[in-house]
């Protein structure tokens, strides 16, 4: 019989398990607050449950606490960790610390199979969505490891979320629950590559979280080039897309832009997004590369970066560039993963 894991189900499924346990329902809210808000590693660790209750939940189930295979720490606090899963696979999660809160970037899928030319963690392709329980684990085991409260929660790790929407929302439902860490809605990000369907069915959601798009280039001749999603969703369904969840949201899209040198970084590249954003709701992110071994993208040098973001701010765009944190530890998705074989295989919990 397939292990359960405890991190994936709600506080009802848990009552169901303890009825087939033939323990008394109350337990299950005190179980979900041992695994969703206090992360507990192991059963040994809920102290308020009967012994034979640990034991018994021990022999079905996991408390779904995931195991730091390594760990990479910047000297601006940024801290890069590499989760090991149960089935011996890996990912990676990002540790964020900001003077307002704590931010940290969640992977949600192992792999990615969007093939977006520039990044790392599309490097052999999709190995498998992640569960709920996965993405929401990453959170606490951050928490855990650091001592530090998460503020607000990224999902721009690997993996395309609107790829695994379902247990994206899942996720969403559970982090901000008031019985799970209680993160407010608009403290989350969900990103995507571009999937219009996603997009379409995230915004009848009607959820008060960040849309981010990687838009990276401002028409379909440069963006196919570098995001193969643009073939089967142009540029102009992708904005369409986005002003449908605007339109049902009433929230701001972020776009955001990685600048790669004599690719899309010219004076008319800019003002040619410019004009493709005005009249959208919309902030635009730029973002000087974070170079990949494997690939031969070179970054956009700073007086390009300065003369990108003075065109769209005189076409009346909203724009930042975004602060580097990481950059010593390969913060990029997918470069630490990479480097470390995978293969672990993760302690049994009780």
């Amino acid at each position: 019989m397939e292990t359960i894991n405890l991190m994936d189900l709600t506080i009802p499924q848990i009552e169901e398990l303890m009825a087939g346990l033939d323990e008394p329902g109350y337990r299950a809210k005190q179980i979900y607050k041992w695994v969703h808000q206090k992360g507990a590693a192991s059963f040994d660790e809920m102290t308020d449950l009967p012994l034979v209750l640990r034991e018994k939940l021990g022999s079905v189930s996991t408390p779904g606490g995931l195991v730091v295979i390594a760990k990479s720490a910047a000297a601006d606090g940024t801290a890069k960790y590499l989760f090991g899963l149960h089935d011996g696979h890996s990912v990676e999660t990002v540790f964020l610390p900001h003077k307002y809160g704590n931010s940290i970037c969640v992977s949600s899928q192992v792999g990615c199979r969007m093939g977006c030319r520039f990044c790392a963690s599309t490097i052999g392709g999709l190995v498998r969505d992640m569960t709920a329980g996965e993405i929401y684990a990453q959170v606490t085991g951050v928490q855990a490891d650091t001592g530090q409260r998460i503020s607000s929660v990224v999902v721009m790790g690997s993996g395309e979320p609107m790829d695994n929407l379902p247990q994206v929302l899942r996720f969403i439902a559970m982090v901000t629950a008031p019985e799970g860490l209680h993160i407010g809605a608009r403290h989350i990000t969900i990103s995507t590559c571009g999937v219009v369907p996603g997009i379409r069915a995230l915004a009848r959601e009607k959820l008060q979280i960040t849309l981010s798009v990687s838009l990276h280039a401002p028409n379909d001749r440069i963006r196919e080039q570098i995001m193969p999603i643009n073939r089967k969703y142009p540029v102009a369904d992708l904005m369409e897309a986005c002003r449908e969840y605007i339109l049902l949201t009433n929230r701001r899209v972020t776009f955001e832009y990685a600048l790669i040198y004599g690719l899309n970084d010219s004076p008319e590249q800019a003002a040619e997004l410019g004009a493709l954003l005005k009249g959208v709701l919309c902030h635009v992110n730029l973002i000087p590369l974070n170079e990949v071994e494997e690939r031969s993208f070179k970054r956009s040098d700073p007086a390009r970066v300065r003369a990108f973001k003075d065109i769209l701010e005189n076409n009346g765009a909203a724009v930042t560039v975004r602060r580097e944190m990481g950059s010593d530890i390969d913060a990029a998705c997918g470069q630490l993963r990479r480097r470390i074989s995978e293969g672990h295989t993760l302690p049994k919990r009780r």
